[in-house]
């Protein structure tokens, strides 16, 4: 597997990833809508920088008019674009993608899966869950902020251990450890709930990825926005996975009052090795781009809704975000003050 892998989305994750498989010999294209950065990257290469090391990678970027100039198919189509343009993307990695055999990656935040495989088909698709943090704040320079242990879950739809599976981990093993998870939807309930704790506290406040764990409101808010992620997720029928190493069902009790204080210390606790790192939201909301907010909180509200599962926090969240038109919102903390008003 991975003999020629496409990349649909060189945003920060992308660029980080293709640029360190690119470094480790494997064919590589990056594929992206930002007109100056595909032009930085094939001008002067791409640069990667903070925990992944200092590298000017040589890099093969298109825009997307220009994919069609591809020769030969891809074994690999990575879907690393914003959940909104997930449909657009998958179509486009799939009409590339050599048959039979080619997998389409979701390589997404929120819960795309069923996305992909609508188009794609799910005998093609295999599903990422990314732990890794990153950011892309100039054109052609992507930084690696995490030093996380583990860099990359690969799962099947249906839980199968399967050779395909554990081919794609190997391979992500040059960028970070990886490994194949056989409970992918309890995994991406998982880093939904670290979206929609993180994500949208600091594209409102300014607050940057250490510090939503570390402010003691927003940390407390965040516990409740959790709380709520895994109620509706165990509604919808998956186990939960631990989030920041702490169990599911301690979230539940401490948005409860049980064992809150060491819940919330433990939320602080790795904050250190995120330090510098801005929530993709916060990059949006600063570059006035359109956000993901109704595809990871508005997600869990919508479902919620489904299943009969009540999510205040949540809905907040996205009624505060909808107050402001795309590219109109500026963070302030005082953007916090509803939801810290709500605490119990």
């Amino acid at each position: 597997m991975g003999t020629r892998i496409g990349i649909v989305g060189a945003g920060a994750i992308g660029c980080v990833v293709g640029g360190l498989l690119t470094k480790a010999g494997r064919d590589v294209t990056l594929i992206d809508q930002w007109p100056e950065h595909v032009e930085a990257m094939k001008t002067r290469g791409l640069r990667l920088s903070g925990t992944c090391g200092e590298h000017t990678i040589p890099v093969r970027a298109l825009h997307l008019h220009e994919v069609q100039s591809l020769r030969e198919p891809l074994d690999l189509a990575f879907v690393a674009v914003k959940s909104y343009d997930t449909e657009w993307a998958t179509q486009l990695g799939l009409a590339y993608l050599r048959r039979p055999g080619g997998v389409v990656v979701d390589f997404q935040n929120g819960v795309n899966d069923e996305r992909v495989a609508a188009v794609a088909g799910r005998e093609r698709t295999l599903g990422c869950v990314i732990t890794i943090s990153a950011g892309l704040y100039e054109p052609g320079h992507a930084t690696r902020t995490d030093t996380g242990l583990v860099g990359f879950k690969v799962g099947e739809h249906d839980g199968v251990d399967s050779a395909r599976a554990r081919d794609l981990a190997r391979l992500l093993n040059e960028v970070a450890p990886s490994k194949v998870t056989t409970n992918l939807w309890g995994e991406r309930w998982s880093k939904l709930a670290v979206n929609c704790m993180a994500n949208p506290l600091a594209g409102l406040s300014g607050l940057g990825t250490a510090e939503v764990r570390t402010e003691p409101g927003p940390r407390r808010v965040s516990v409740h926005l959790a709380a709520e992620v895994i109620r509706v997720g165990r509604a919808a029928g998956h186990e939960v996975e631990p989030i920041f190493h702490i169990t599911a069902q301690r979230f539940l009790d401490a948005a409860e009052g049980r064992g809150l204080a060491e819940v919330e210390a433990d939320i602080g606790r790795d904050a250190k090795t995120r330090a510098g790192g801005r929530p993709s939201l916060l990059q949006d909301v600063l570059r006035k781009r359109r956000t993901e907010i109704d595809d990871l909180n508005g997600y869990v509200v919508a479902e919620g809704r489904r299943l009969g599962v009540p999510t205040p926090f949540n809905e907040k969240v996205v009624e505060l975000f909808h107050r402001h038109p795309v590219g109109t919102l500026t963070p302030d903390p005082a953007h916090l003050a509803p939801l810290l008003a709500m605490l119990p």
